[in-house]
This record gives C-alpha cells, sequence and structure tokens, in this order.
C-alpha cells in the first residue's frame, strides 16, 4: 500500500508530502489543485509505462507545468506588506513526483533538456530517478540509482553494479532496466505501478460507447472510457461478485436488475426497472443511471488492482445514489488501495458514515500554492527527494 505521495513544482503543487491511507478522500473548492494532484498520480503512472515526458509534453512542456509562482514567498508577502514578486532562482528548475509504500519507494526529478540542435526542446529530461525499500530515502535503503545516463543497481551482496545501458534523458529506468536478473524489484515495482486505474472520463454522453453494443468478450477490467461496460458487468455475474452486483443496483434503484443481452455475439446493457413493461437499453437510460452502472463495473472489479483513482464520481449523480456509490467505494477499499477525488460535501458524508474510515484530506491554496488543511511542516510524513 501507498503510505506518502510527494510532489513539487507541478502546477500549484509548489511543496506537497500528503499521507495515504487505505482509502483516501481528497476534497476542497474549486481551484484548489485537486486536479493536479490527480494529474500528478496519473504521471507517475505513465513513468512506469515510458509516457511521462510524452504526458507532459502534452500538457505544453516543463515550462507550462512548472510552478507558476516564486521560488520562495518572504515573509512580508504573507503578512500583506510587499506585492508578490520574482526573485533570482537560487535552485534548479525542477518538477519531482515520487511515493513511499509499504515496500518500495520511487521518485523521479525531471528538468529542462541541455540546449541543442533537437526539435524536441520542450522534453523534460530526466535528472535523477531512484528506488528504495522502505517509508524513506536513505543511502542504505538505496535499491537503483540512476543519475543522468547511468543506472546503479544494488546486488544482493549490498555491492554495487553499474548497468551497461545507457538510458537517454527522455528514457525511464522503469520502462527500459525491469531485469527478472539484474533488477528484480525494479520489475516488481514497474508492474505493480502498471497495475493502477484511474477513472476520470468515463462516457455517458448521448454517443458514449457504453450506451451501442459492443462485441463481447470477458473482461475483468472495465475500460477507461466504460465502453465495455455490458461485458464487464457480465463478466462480474459469471466470475466475480454476482450477489454483489445485485446488491449494489437494487440499493440504488430498488427493485432494478441489470443485465447483458446477447446477439451474435455482440453485448448490449439492458437495465429492467420496477414498475414498466420493458427493459430500458442503455441508449434511453439517463446519464447518472448509466455513470452509476459503470462504477459498479469498475468497483466490483473481478482482479482488483494495486490502486484505483476516481477523478469527481459525483458528476452528474442524483444526491440519493451517493450513499450507494460510498458503499461500493468502502467495499472495494477492503480489496484495493483508494484515491477519491471530488468537491463534493455529501460524498464526503456518505463516505465518512460507511465506516470504512477514510482519511479525508482538504485543499486549500494559499498564494497560489496548494497546501493541506491544517498540516503545517512538522505533521508531513518524512521525505527526502534524491540530489541532483
Amino acid at each position: 500500500m501507498l503510505r506518502t505521495l510527494a510532489v513539487e513544482n507541478y502546477r500549484s503543487l509548489r511543496r506537497l508530502v500528503l499521507a495515504l491511507g487505505r482509502l483516501t478522500v481528497v476534497t476542497g473548492a474549486n481551484g484548489t489543485g485537486k486536479s493536479s494532484l490527480y494529474r500528478a498520480l496519473r504521471l507517475l503512472a505513465d513513468s512506469a509505462r515510458g509516457g511521462a515526458v510524452a504526458a507532459l509534453a502534452r500538457e505544453g512542456g516543463l515550462p507550462s507545468t512548472l510552478w507558476a509562482g516564486p521560488e520562495h514567498v518572504g515573509r512580508g508577502v504573507r503578512e500583506g506588506r510587499h506585492p508578490v514578486q520574482g526573485t533570482t532562482r537560487t535552485g534548479p528548475v525542477a518538477l519531482r513526483l515520487g511515493f513511499a509504500g509499504d515496500e518500495f519507494g520511487y521518485a523521479v526529478d525531471l528538468g529542462l533538456p541541455q540546449p541543442s540542435q533537437s526539435a524536441f526542446q520542450l522534453d523534460p529530461e530526466i535528472k535523477r530517478e531512484c528506488v528504495w525499500t522502505g517509508p524513506v530515502l536513505r543511502p542504505a535503503t538505496l535499491l537503483t540509482d540512476r543519475g543522468g545516463g547511468s543506472v546503479r543497481i544494488r546486488q544482493p551482496d549490498g555491492s554495487w553494479s553499474v548497468s551497461p545501458h545507457q538510458l537517454r534523458p527522455y528514457e525511464s529506468m522503469l520502462s527500459e532496466l525491469a531485469d527478472p536478473v539484474r533488477a528484480p524489484d525494479l520489475l516488481t515495482l514497474r508492474e505493480r505501478i502498471r497495475s493502477w486505474r484511474f477513472y476520470d472520463h468515463v462516457r455517458t454522453d448521448a454517443q458514449a460507447p457504453a450506451r451501442g453494443s459492443q462485441v463481447g468478450t470477458r473482461t475483468p477490467v472495465l475500460a477507461h472510457d466504460g465502453a465495455d461496460l455490458a461485458a464487464a458487468l457480465e463478466t462480474i455475474r459469471e466470475t466475480g461478485d454476482a450477489e454483489a452486483l445485485d446488491k449494489a443496483v437494487d440499493q440504488a434503484f430498488p427493485g432494478s436488475t441489470v443485465y447483458a443481452e446477447i446477439r451474435g455475439g455482440r453485448f448490449e446493457l439492458m437495465f429492467r426497472q420496477h414498475g414498466l413493461l420493458r427493459p430500458l437499453a442503455a441508449a434511453e437510460l439517463s446519464d447518472g443511471t448509466l455513470r452509476y452502472l459503470l462504477w459498479v463495473a469498475a468497483l466490483l472489479t473481478p482482479r482488483p488492482p494495486e490502486l484505483l483513482v476516481l477523478n469527481e464520481p459525483e458528476t452528474s449523480l442524483h444526491p440519493d445514489l451517493l450513499r450507494p456509490l460510498a458503499d461500493l467505494v468502502a467495499a472495494a477499499s477492503a480489496h484495493t488501495q483508494l484515491v477519491v477525488v471530488t468537491h463534493s460535501r455529501p460524498l464526503v458524508a456518505a463516505l465518512d458514515g460507511t465506516g470504512a474510515a477514510p482519511e479525508t484530506v482538504e485543499l486549500v491554496k494559499e498564494y497560489g500554492q496548494t497546501r493541506v488543511e491544517g498540516q503545517g511542516m512538522l505533521d508531513e510524513p518524512p521525505w527526502q527527494w534524491p540530489k541532483r
């Protein structure tokens, strides 16, 4: 389980070190940095797939994603005696992302590219990358250490060997050097990160793929856009917890059931509601009803991930559906670690009432910088960034 998430210089996240629980609820007003925190987690997951640099480039490159405020906010600014103004930079330009868990920790430091003739000047370079064991980075816990293009790997006897493979500045060692013989810890960590799942763009519009029929195959993992919803629900019914599926639907829509109608191998979602003479096809469902069924499929997955992150799952849901959704989230947290990003106070209250004891983190913004409400420097989990 992840215990600590750390982000530095990513958008409004000037410096954020956050404790994570089995179920963590991140809330706050609009514009306080919830989406930035969600995207930072996605960037960490992209590192294991070799896509972090490309993901940053799609956001406009490193200059567009870096903290836009001054390097230091002085006392006079905080007390309102002086305006916010730029100062001479003393440290390197760096966007840092990292986490620590029960077994492994990981951190990556991205910086500006060296001047060159390359056309890819928006691609940041990986300046430092480390994997360690335990909750805090220390020299004795370091397992794999990358500086520039060179990678050191700790051997079972405690000595270090240098990988013969020189990494390019845009390549992560998670995607390029995961070797079951030379670096088994790196391989294990990579596969764990690759199991993380993110849901924020499940589609419920009139043209959403989930509203039509799709060729059905066994689907233990719902697609990121929910296109294979009918097959995912049928997979839960055949190989997962069919009783929990029926209970989740009945709790939200009393007397209702959901099933897949199969014609020539194509699956179409059907919803039978109490009081109606015929079932409703997915194309006839409201956005809120369809979205709730998408969360049912995601949270009752027969193949729980290491980490499941939901971004504003309350969107389009009627307030009466928030308690059934909270119960689904609480039940899923028994099998997987969850992070729920939401601005809905009723959903936060519903999650508090489930007995799952969520860790609630409220983000606020001060001088453009995101911080955790009520958390001082001494309240943060211990964290140490690798030095360049």
